[in-house]
């Protein structure tokens, strides 16, 4: 277990952002005084219930189809961080959306929670375009896709094998499969990656014989001198009142970790594989210039087909694109999708 905590150590510290005055122009919690919000549940192909928050403009015209995007939250969060202030920013724009809370985590289905499971998250948005395709004020034939963060890699995976998913987006985008694999700009050795299969492989068979589950480091509880940068920025932001928030039935301290025994499922996640596959269907990248996370988005734009673009927002870091809304650029998702989505 030394050997593990020592490599997790190392991929935190490996995080580094210089991102100051964090939370200037936050506004995790925004909520639109032009559009309507209802709860929604719906079955994926695991015949699991995801739930989520359908947002439309307040005279959107019923008789009518209308383009939609799907939102998904960062790895670990949930739909009231970060999703739902872009579904609701998008519906502003005329859009029906949909933020949903992945398989494990938030109010959807899954147990036991904080479950890794990408193939599983992949299925979610599938099954959230099932949904928004049987509304009739939606036009099925023009549903896109906005991943956060590690919800950006699923997206990728999902559009893979998904042509119903016009238009695909990522802000501040994880490649959680390479994130775990090799730590940023392939920090981790395979020593430690060898490590870290291990004690995940120990623990699930402790689990499997009724020990108590474990969880990798997600956000730290407490800071202290020796917390790395990247670390006080994710605390900025999931522990205090800008962006924390505990789902019915959680506890607190444990929210933004997963369970240790499943990272495996990391390790044999490669959602850039076969990215060119997704063209002629449009993508854009969006991350921040001083974001840790930016070569994820680098590299997911080197690997893509026609049309792609990649746009870099001036001053901004990893977590300043989940609710900074002074550096958030949604005019330019506003115009992707507007393009993209007739």
């Amino acid at each position: 277990m030394k050997n593990v905590t020592l490599a997790l150590g190392l991929l935190i510290s490996a995080f580094a952002s210089s991102a100051a005055d964090m939370s200037h122009g936050a506004d995790n919690f925004y909520k639109s005084d032009s559009v309507t919000q209802q709860r929604v549940s719906f079955k994926n192909q695991y015949q699991m219930n995801v739930v989520g928050n359908l947002f439309m403009p307040e005279r959107l015209d019923k008789n009518t189809k209308h383009p939609a995007i799907i939102v998904g939250h960062p790895m670990g969060a949930v739909k009231e961080q970060s999703s739902n202030l872009y579904a609701q920013k998008l519906a502003e724009q005329g859009f029906v959306t949909l933020a949903i809370d992945l398989s494990f985590w938030g109010e959807s289905d899954g147990k036991p929670g904080h479950m890794i499971s990408p193939e599983i998250y992949a299925d979610d948005f599938s099954a959230a375009v099932d949904y928004l395709s049987t509304q009739p004020w939606v036009d099925a034939e023009n549903i896109g896709v906005l991943g956060i963060c590690g919800s950006g890699s699923f997206v990728i995976s999902a559009a893979k094998i998904d042509p119903r998913m016009k238009a695909i987006a990522t802000v501040s985008m994880y490649d959680m499969g390479a994130a775990f694999r090799n730590g940023l700009k392939h920090s981790q050795t395979v020593e430690q990656r060898e490590a870290l299969i291990k004690t995940a492989i120990e623990q699930r068979f402790a689990e499997y014989k009724g020990g108590d589950t474990a969880y990798i480091p997600g956000t730290v509880n407490e800071l202290d001198d020796s917390t790395p940068e990247i670390q006080r920025e994710f605390f900025d932001f999931y522990r205090t009142s800008r962006g924390g928030y505990t789902p019915k039935g959680e506890k607190e301290e444990l929210t933004t970790k997963p369970m240790l025994s499943s990272i495996g499922k990391f390790m044999n996640f490669y959602p850039f594989n076969d990215i060119e596959t997704i063209s002629p269907r449009p993508m854009l990248f969006i991350a921040g210039d001083r974001a840790h996370s930016k070569e994820f988005s680098e590299d997911a734009y080197q690997r893509a087909g026609q049309p792609k673009e990649l746009y870099i927002v001036p001053n901004a870091g990893h977590v300043d694109l989940y609710d900074r809304t002074d550096l958030i650029p949604f005019n330019k998702l506003t115009a992707f999708f507007k393009t993209n989505l007739k």
